[in-house]
């Protein structure tokens, strides 16, 4: 089994296509996870980011199956095809030998083969970390869009991307500076299979967005990831980032979706959005959990 280092999206949608391939409700990525987890940022799509590393295992064939994404020396998320699980213990030495962390953390999901490989390289689980909750829903459930008065909902046009952006970074802020700029969001717009006729705004009187919430359809599997939601601080607590997920949904399922998928928190450090998607009809299921070593270095 061999593997190289990242060079760019022809690589990203080898990762992704994996990640079709291998979708279940148990799953940790989906395809869109990907393009947004890469393109959220200004970035050079033919390398990682300063301080990260990506690097992509194949078959004989040629075909993913199995990649390591190193987001920080400490942080490493990783998917391996079950059908060759020695190429988890592969990656988890790369991420070894390129991080030079004295402890080190890997995402999974709760009974993921990969544990198999972690604990005999060190890592245990550590039950006191966050965790995301993926929730599903059966979008011929889907409840009616709803109206908030003295605001329209659209999809985004081409061309809007910097407006996209502000209004992203404006409903994150809460957390600090966002890292989406209009050039990053340009980008993201290009990356498969971002649609524009499934990111859709709430605007206020004035056409500002103010509200929004982005759908990825993977049209192998018809699951659309719910990726990302939010609402800039002046105008919460009218119900708008519930009304533009309904309307999203709504797209989605007119685009051929028959599932959807989100992935909020599920610890009781932040319960808000898990409780607004189990409002819509999203059923909790599988969630992440974080595995720790200490190297001693």
């Amino acid at each position: 089994m061999r593997w190289d280092d990242f060079t760019g999206p022809d690589d990203l949608r080898a990762m992704q296509d994996m990640c079709s391939r291998l979708w279940s409700p148990a799953a940790r990525f989906h395809p869109g996870q990907l393009a947004w987890n890469r393109y959220s940022a200004p970035i050079d799509p033919a390398r990682p980011r300063a301080g990260e590393a990506i690097a992509v295992w194949r078959d004989a064939a040629g075909r993913a199956v199995g990649f390591g994404w190193a987001e920080a020396p400490d942080w490493l998320e990783l998917q391996v095809d079950p059908a060759h699980p020695a190429v988890a213990e592969d990656v988890l030495d790369w991420f070894e030998e390129w991080s030079d962390a004295p402890s080190q953390s890997v995402l999974l999901m709760d009974d993921d083969p990969i544990g198999e490989a972690c604990r005999p390289a060190g890592f245990v689980p550590d039950e006191t970390a966050p965790f995301l909750r993926h929730h599903l829903m059966d979008l011929s459930a889907l409840p009616s869009a709803s109206a908030v008065e003295g605001y329209r909902f659209r999809h985004v046009e081409p061309g809007e991307a910097s407006d996209r952006a502000a209004c992203h970074a404006a409903a994150w802020s809460d957390f600090g500076p966002s890292e989406v700029t209009g050039a990053s969001y340009a980008l993201l717009m290009t990356a498969w299979p971002y649609r524009a006729d499934l990111d859709w705004v709430a605007t206020d009187a004035s056409g500002r967005m103010v509200a929004g919430a982005l759908v990825w359809l993977d049209p192998a599997t018809g699951v659309g990831l719910v990726e990302p939601v939010g609402c800039v601080p002046g105008h919460r607590g009218r119900g708008l980032a519930g009304a533009v997920t309904l309307a999203a949904l709504h797209a989605l399922a007119h685009a051929g979706g028959r599932t959807a998928l989100v992935t909020p928190r599920g610890d009781a450090g932040y319960p808000a959005p898990m409780r607004l998607y189990q409002s819509f009809g999203f059923h909790p299921g599988v969630r992440t959990v974080t595995w720790t070593r200490s190297l001693g270095r």
